[in-house]
C-alpha cells in the first residue's frame, strides 16, 4: 500500500509549474513573490544545423549597403567587400581599356586616310608640273608613240608616263624610249613581229599580213603559214581545237593572246582557244 501511495505522488515537471503558478495567483498583489527556477530551453542539433544552412545560403546574405552583411562573420564580410571592390576595379579598367582602344583605332584610321590623301595628291597628273615648253615636247612624243605602238593607249596616257619620268630627272629621249619599252611589254599591246624575241611574255598580240599558207603537218593543225609586217615575219600555227576562223593569203589579220613558241632558236606563235583573231579590213568595211 505504501508503494501505491508513493507512485500516486509523482507528478510531472509541467504539472508542478502550473500548480506553482496557481498558488502565486492566490496571494495578494503586495505579497512577496517566490522566484522559482525555470527550466532552460536549448536548441536541438537539427535546429542548429538548419540555422547554419539558412545563414550561409546566398538568399540569406542580402545587400545591406554600408551595414553588416546578414549571416556572415566579420572575416567573411571583409573578404566579400574586398572581392566586390576588386571586381569593380577590374570592370572599370576593362571599360577604360576599350575606350582607349577605340580612340587608338580612330587615330590610326585618320592617319591612314591622311596618308592616302597625300598619296593621291602625289599621284595627280604629272603634266601639270611641267613647264609649257616641256609639256609641248612631251605631248609631241606621246603622239608619236600612240601612232607607233598599237595597244589602245591614248596620247594622254602615254604623255603622263613620259612626264612622270621627266619629273624624276630622266632626259626626255630616254623617258620616251623607256615608256615605249614598257608599253611593248604590256599585255594587249600590238608587238612588232621583229621584236617578238625581245618580249618577256608567254603571250603576245601581233598584226600583219598573211603572206603564205601551206599544208598542215598533222590533223591537229588547222592552218600553218607566215605572218609579216614592216619589221619582220614569223610562222604561225592555228590548232584545230582552238576553233578559230580561217584566214586567207594576202589578208591582214590581228592575233591577240597568241602563245610564243621556240623551235631551233627561232620564235613562232600559235593560236589556242584563248586567242582571238580580228580582221581590220573587214571591220573597217563593216563600219
Amino acid at each position: 500500500m505504501s508503494t501505491k501511495n508513493s507512485v500516486s505522488k509523482v507528478v510531472s515537471v509541467d504539472e508542478q509549474a502550473y500548480e506553482q503558478a496557481d498558488t502565486r495567483a492566490e496571494h495578494d498583489s503586495d505579497a512577496e513573490y517566490i522566484v522559482d527556477e525555470i527550466p532552460e530551453f536549448r536548441a536541438t542539433v537539427e535546429m542548429e544545423i538548419q540555422a547554419k544552412v539558412d545563414a550561409n545560403h546566398p538568399d540569406g546574405i542580402v545587400d545591406t549597403s554600408d551595414e553588416r552583411i546578414y549571416g556572415a562573420t566579420l572575416a567573411q564580410e571583409e573578404r566579400i567587400r574586398a572581392r566586390e571592390e576588386e571586381l569593380e576595379r577590374i570592370s572599370a579598367q576593362a571599360e577604360f581599356g576599350q575606350q582607349n582602344g577605340r580612340a587608338r583605332r580612330t587615330r590610326q584610321e585618320v592617319e591612314a586616310m591622311r596618308r592616302e590623301q597625300r598619296r593621291s595628291v602625289s599621284r595627280s597628273d604629272p603634266r601639270e608640273q611641267l613647264e609649257c615648253e616641256q609639256l609641248a615636247e612631251v605631248n609631241q612624243q606621246a603622239q608619236r608613240l600612240a601612232d607607233n605602238v598599237r595597244g589602245g593607249y591614248s596620247r594622254a596616257v602615254i604623255a603622263k608616263r613620259i612626264a612622270s619620268r621627266v619629273l624624276d630627272g630622266t632626259e626626255l629621249f630616254e623617258a620616251v624610249m623607256e615608256t615605249k619599252e614598257e608599253l611593248l611589254h604590256e599585255a594587249g599591246t600590238i608587238v612588232p613581229i621583229g621584236k617578238l624575241e625581245e618580249i618577256n611574255r608567254g603571250e603576245v598580240s601581233v598584226e600583219g599580213r598573211v603572206i603564205e599558207l601551206w599544208e598542215p603537218a598533222c590533223s591537229s593543225q588547222q592552218q600553218v603559214g607566215l605572218l609579216a609586217d614592216e619589221t619582220g615575219r614569223t610562222k604561225f600555227t592555228v590548232w584545230r581545237k582552238s576553233r578559230q576562223p580561217l584566214v586567207d593569203e594576202g589578208e591582214r589579220v590581228r592575233f591577240r593572246a597568241a602563245a610564243k613558241n621556240w623551235y631551233n632558236g627561232r620564235c613562232s606563235i600559235a593560236l589556242t582557244r584563248w586567242s582571238e583573231v580580228r580582221f581590220p579590213a573587214r571591220e573597217t568595211w563593216w563600219e
